[in-house]
């Protein structure tokens, strides 16, 4: 298992240093650069080419992925320019990430917790009532945009019948301890369950328009692994033997079903990161996402290049405990 580990960390390392390089090279195309971002309007022939020389632009290319390699790891991305004008961009980083990660975690609960129950049960009762309209949902959740659902529930359910919150993460009003950036968490370690409800309602419709993809996909994945599952030799021995169906679903059709539903709950919550960029601007959520496209829109390099690496980092991270999960269920992968 250790070796095994060890060979997708080093494989790891390998997928962001390409990243860095395509990062390095895209920033480095686009029109006008980072200098003009930092000028602005101010821009002159002089003050340009003072500013190319301060920040390195004018050494050779190689040199310059060197130096931008050697900052990054040292978590040196620069001043921000539009985001936060000022501010570090590693901080904006830091401080804005247990927004996401909140906000995908409680929409991955959402979309695991009903998608697998449901895709079992519809593979159970295939071409039943429940398959049929479980299949359509699942249909609807693909093909209904994320942004367009998000407005959808916020109109209804916050505007029209003022059941949860309209956007952001806390009503402004409360006067809550923060302790870890995660605010559902931080109520409950404070006691402060007003705080923890609150931040919980916020999180509710964000939530349910983000899980939507997620929970479409689990569950045709979850529902097509288990009609397979169900139709193998050693399901139907085990029928023949006797056993119990808890049995049978535990150790003989979950079990192995799980394989690639695993794989596809890892590749979704790499996902989440580009849904949360549309929920999250919908929702005034201050999360990464919604950072990122301020980043975009106000061409701040320095924001761009964090939020990105960071992205694909955790992005492989998340893959990364995924086959090690995957080993651990079928110990057969090891080998390979």
């Amino acid at each position: 298992m250790a070796r095994y580990i060890v060979r997708r960390l080093i494989q790891m390392v390998g997928v962001v240093l390409v990243l860095s390089v395509l990062l390095f090279a895209w920033l480095r195309s686009l029109p006008g650069g980072p200098v003009s971002a930092l000028l602005g309007e101010r821009a002159t022939p002089e003050t340009r080419a003072a500013l190319e020389a301060e920040l390195g632009l004018d050494q050779p290319l190689w040199m310059q992925y060197v130096k931008f390699l050697s900052r990054a790891a040292s978590g040196n991305f620069g001043p921000s320019t539009g985001v936060l004008p000022g501010t570090d961009a590693l901080k904006i980083f830091l401080d804005r990430l247990p927004a996401t990660i909140e906000l995908s975690l409680f929409a991955m609960i959402i979309a695991v917790a009903l998608a697998i129950p449901l895709g079992y049960l519809a593979a159970r009762r295939r071409g039943s009532a429940l398959d049929t309209s479980s299949i359509v949902v699942s249909l609807i959740g693909v093909a209904v945009p994320v942004f367009f659902l998000a407005f959808l529930l916020k109109y209804v359910f916050a505007i029209e019948l003022h059941w949860l919150p309209v956007s952001g993460r806390q009503s402004g009003g409360l006067d809550a301890t923060r302790v870890t950036g995660f605010f559902v968490l931080d109520g409950l370690i404070t006691r402060e369950w007003d705080a923890a409800l609150d931040a919980l309602a916020h999180l509710v419709l964000p939530a349910v328009a983000l899980a939507t993809i997620p929970f479409a996909v689990i569950f045709r994945i979850t529902r097509a692994s288990v009609l397979e599952v169900l139709d193998e030799d050693y399901v139907r021995t085990a029928e023949a033997k006797g056993l119990t169906n808890r049995v049978i679903r535990g150790r003989h059709v979950l079990r192995n079903a799980m394989l690639p539903v695993v794989t596809t709950i890892g590749l979704q919550i790499g996902a989440l990161l580009a849904g949360a960029v549309l929920t999250e601007r919908v929702f005034s959520f201050g999360g990464i996402g919604e950072a990122l496209a301020l980043s975009f829109e106000q061409r701040d390099y320095a924001v761009l290049q964090v939020l990105i690496l960071a992205a694909a980092a955790i992005y492989v991270l998340v893959n990364l405990i995924v086959d090690v999960l995957y080993a651990v269920i079928d110990p057969r992968v090891r080998t390979r």
